[in-house]
């Protein structure tokens, strides 16, 4: 009896697409772009290879849309309507992508007016019917309805390559809730807008799971409609009824298209080389050439195919004239990793560092807090397949357990300072400001070091599209360029009660995850660090960014004083006013009820109080956001502006005054909080754990809760903050004279901006010249603007016509700005950094004006982030040069804080008027000698014994 065959069906669409965003961009010797190409072909090649070698498989071919038409089309004219373009310079890709599968030798199926989706389902089940199995290589919803068992022997699954997952019928189930017989019932409820199917408005995925759970079909919960309970959903059922069973035909796949080829023409055979190395040669892809022409056909695949994964090496993108993508690596080998546990061993990896003059390294702690854990061990990669775990506090927590051999952990530490402090030994990290701080505590001040997630992130900040190449962990990043799946910490120490400290995961486990992680670190940094050069992030990455990570790292250390006692008397206070204001509230209301509950809220301010405008969201409950409650209070709903009130005292109470008290360090009674580097598109710094960047600037309460941050006895508080940087940066970059001139003459921004465009200066008009001023640099629209305002949208579009007639600079700067952005993709600081915003040239308004007006500000206030890290750079060298640094026996002058345009510093009290030049000066001239302002940026400095009264 013959072997059972075994069909793969490649959806070469989802290939082509992932292999788009996930490659910087490349051009062949001809100046075509290629980066889809490659990727593509990478792809493609490693699973059929993989295929080939695997025992099973034994057809495969590729199915590709050619057409955007099919018969739905002819059923609905909407029907993918609102589908954006392919990008410009994918389009030419598509016809080398078809090269490229034929110079595979594989078979390439493509019909005119048929849907890549019903060719695939036809084949699928021509082959079931022959008793085969079927594997549809994609993870395309719609092709979830073919999984499962056919009567005639043979069985349909799906493989997700990207996420290294097989879909059988549980994993549908576990999905939508149903079979996958029933995923089309699913589907043509809830609709979909890429696809432009219809569905019935107002049902999402949760509600059509339930709905056909419930009546087992998509026709039994139409039927049932009428004897269900009144509401919203009812009407849309009864009501839209015949688009649901439209929408139902729409994504019903098609099993009986013609069949191009036979079956037995997609017999799988190892890859001819000469088609393919002719393709290679033309396209400049020498790395795969070598590929070839070593005979390896792809890396030897180490695991079994169930899951397949497709493993690539990313590409750096390369300047004009140079196609040479990096060379491969073989696949990622865990077994090969050595798990260091005597001084011998740990003296021949030092030696073997030193040798290399880049290491890339990893700490494992016994907690995420960088200043409370403690040291479980540390790992080093000094190239492919050479790395180590190096345990140093592994062992349980019952004195009577027996510990496993590990080199002790002073003598550990004092081998691996001088290799680690070295100045000859580049040090690569990811996140490297963690491993600093964890390292400092043991006396180990690392240095030179490189970081791969901050190059992520000066290279493809925003880059992301649906999800593809957003983050810049390294798990994604392992993912996205290195297409290997890393080893998570739930998978060594489990979660929930079952979760172990990582330091009783027995060494084996502990190696293979540890060591990986300084691996993948590696090959990360020998990716990222060539594309700062052909990508032109080099001066934003060398300049700005990896300058600031020992500095964010040191400020992190210092950490600011909090007074537990100040915070706990505005607690209190904070809880009795919200008392008294629920009392008020419920009075409003004539009922109690829970404040904090959205949809008690709505039902109290739409139903039984009758205010109009309430609009209820896909959970049928009213949306009390605060644009909403806002506008009942402008209306004079007394109510609304009380729980305003409400909201922002338990906001205030929740996150500072109650957060604070838990965030404070019992070893050093400080509060630290973390930075990230990568957090904002623009590049300013992000805090979390506490957010100290958010507490609100201008109001009472807001002062109150910086009174709470204080100076060590004898020491004093200091702000400085840039006054009007933004404004400043617009002046300059819109070459705006009289915005200029004001600016040098030291004049009141406003007041001239007030004078210029309404011809007198009084209050009501220097406000509303402050808020124009600021909102056009957002890219406000005239509904925004009037709202602002509280105009009509004709009278605000006034207000911003003669602001572009009084400074037709800013009007420039704002369409070249769009324009340049359309074209290229991203937006650039003064210092080069590239803010992406791909969904510049969206079919979807809301999307597309979206990335409009944060296109608008992101080059200035890119900018000024920019300015402000090269200040906190410049600052603790400069402040020791002038005797004033915290190598001082007294500590000296210490930055603690950033928060936008500001910096905090804790100084001796005789030491701040000192200081105060020192400080002034750097964040001056912060931006010179890479750019030359034509404004002065000017500093203002304010000093107390806490931060609100240094303001």
């Amino acid at each position: 009896m013959d072997a059972k065959q075994h069909l793969y069906l490649v959806d070469g669409s989802a290939y082509i697409f992932r292999a788009y965003h996930r490659l910087p961009p490349l051009t062949n010797p001809q100046g075509t772009p290629v980066g889809a190409v490659y990727g593509y072909t990478t792809m493609l090649w490693k699973l059929a290879d993989d295929l080939n070698k695997a025992d099973g498989p034994t057809h495969l071919a590729v199915v590709l849309d050619k057409s955007g038409t099919s018969f739905r089309n002819d059923l609905y004219d909407q029907y993918k309507a609102n589908r954006p373009p392919a990008p410009e310079d994918l389009r030419p890709q598509f016809p080398l992508i078809r090269d490229a599968t034929r110079a595979f030798s594989l078979p390439l199926i493509e019909e005119d007016n048929v849907e890549a989706d019903d060719m695939i389902a036809s084949y699928a089940r021509a082959a079931t019917e022959r008793g085969w199995d079927v594997t549809i290589v994609s993870s395309d919803k719609d092709l979830m309805q073919l999984v499962g068992p056919d009567g005639n022997g043979g069985h349909i699954d799906m493989l997700d390559t990207m996420k290294n997952l097989r879909i059988g019928v549980a994993e549908v189930e576990e999905k939508f809730g149903v079979t996958p017989a029933l995923v089309g019932d699913v589907l043509a409820l809830m609709g979909d807008s890429a696809d432009n199917v219809p569905g019935i408005r107002g049902i999402g995925p949760k509600t059509a799971t339930k709905l056909i759970q419930d009546h087992g079909s998509l026709e039994g919960a139409l039927a049932a409609a009428s004897a269900m309970k009144p509401s919203k959903m009812q009407e849309s059922l009864i009501e839209q009824a015949d688009m649901a069973r439209l929408s139902r035909v729409l994504v019903q796949l098609k099993e009986d298209c013609p069949l191009p080829l036979p079956l037995d023409d997609f017999k799988l055979i190892a890859i001819p080389p000469d088609p393919l190395a002719a393709f290679l040669i033309e396209h400049g892809f020498n790395s795969l050439l070598k590929r070839l022409g070593d005979g390896k056909g792809s890396p030897e695949r180490r695991t079994d195919l169930n899951p397949a994964k497709a493993v690539t090496a990313g590409a750096a993108a390369t300047p004009a004239g140079d196609h040479q993508p990096l060379p491969e690596l073989s696949p990622i080998d865990r077994t090969s990793y050595e798990c260091v546990q005597t001084t011998d061993a740990l003296d021949r990896w030092i030696a073997r560092a030193f040798a290399a003059r880049v290491v890339a390294f990893d700490t494992e702690t016994s907690a995420l807090d960088a200043m409370s854990a403690d040291l479980a061990g540390i790992s080093l990669c000094t190239g492919s397949g050479q790395a180590c775990y190096i345990p140093l506090g592994h062992g349980g927590t019952d004195m009577f357990a027996e510990k496993p051999q590990q080199v002790p952990l002073a003598e550990a530490i004092a081998r691996l300072k001088p290799l680690l402090e070295s100045d000859a030994v580049l040090k690569i990290g990811q996140n490297a400001k963690y491993d600093l701080n964890v390292l400092i505590r043991h006396g180990i001040a690392v240095g030179p070091v490189d970081d791969t997630m901050v190059m992520s992130f000066d290279l493809d900040a925003g880059r992301s599209l649906d999800g593809i190449g957003g983050g810049h962990g390294m798990d994604e990043l392992s993912e996205r360029h290195l297409g290997h799946t890393t080893l998570t910490f739930k998978e060594i120490c489990g979660s929930g009660k079952k979760m172990i400290p990582f330091t009783e995961v027995p060494l084996d486990r502990a190696t293979a995850y540890a060591a990986e992680d300084a691996e993948v670190t590696w090959r990360l940094h020998r990716l990222l660090k060539p594309r700062l050069s052909y990508e032109a992030a080099t001066r934003v990455y060398e300049r700005v960014d990896r300058p600031l990570v020992p500095v964010v790292a040191q400020m992190e250390r210092h950490g600011i004083k909090v007074d537990r006692e100040k915070l706990a008397q505005l607690s209190a206070t904070f809880a009795e006013e919200m008392a008294k204001l629920e009392s008020i509230i419920h009075g409003l209301a004539g009922q109690p009820f829970t404040i904090g509950s959205p949809k008690q809220l709505g039902d109290i301010l739409f139903d039984k109080l009758g205010y109009k405008g309430g609009k209820k969201g896909k959970t049928g409950q009213y949306s009390t956001d605060l644009s909403v409650l806002e506008g009942l209070a402008g209306e004079g709903a007394e109510i609304a502006g009380k729980v305003l009130e409400w909201r922002q005292l338990a906001k205030l109470r929740s996150t500072y005054t109650e957060a604070l008290q838990e965030a404070i360090n019992p070893r050093t009674g400080r509060v630290h909080t973390s930075y990230s580097l990568v957090g904002a598109q623009t590049g300013r710094l992000s805090s979390t754990e506490p957010n100290l960047q958010n507490i609100p600037i201008r109001t009472e309460i807001g002062r109150q809760i910086r009174d709470a941050f204080v100076a060590e006895p004898g020491n004093v508080l200091l702000a400085a903050d840039y006054s009007q940087i933004e404004l400043r940066l617009a002046a300059h970059m819109a070459d705006v004279p009289a915005l200029k001139e004001a600016f040098a003459a030291g004049e009141d921004i406003h007041a001239r901006t007030a004078q210029e465009m309404f011809g007198e200066v009084n209050r009501d008009t220097r406000g509303r010249a402050k808020t124009v001023n600021f909102a056009i640099l957002y890219g406000i629209s005239r509904w925004g603007l009037a709202a602002r305002l509280g105009v009509t949208s004709e009278e605000a579009q006034a207000v911003i016509d003669l602001y572009f007639q009084r400074f037709p600079g800013i009007q420039r700067y704002i369409h070249d700005t769009l324009a340049t952005v359309r074209e290229q993709g991203y937006s650039e600081t003064l210092l080069g950094r590239k803010c992406w915003f791909p969904r510049i040239r969206s079919a979807n308004q809301a999307e597309r004006q979206g990335s409009e007006r944060a296109a608008i500000n992101a080059p200035i206030q890119g900018t000024s982030a920019d300015i402000i890290k090269r200040a906190m750079a410049r600052m603790m060298p400069a402040l020791e040069a002038a005797g004033l640094g915290p190598s001082r026996p007294d500590g000296g002058v210490r930055m603690l804080l950033q928060v936008h345009d500001e910096l905090v510093f804790e100084l001796p009290e005789a030491d701040v008027a000192a200081a105060s030049t020192v400080i002034r000066d750097v964040m001056a001239g912060a931006a010179a000698p890479s750019v030359e302002l034509s404004v002065p940026l000017g500093v203002e400095i304010g000093t107390g014994l806490s931060w609100g009264a240094a303001h």
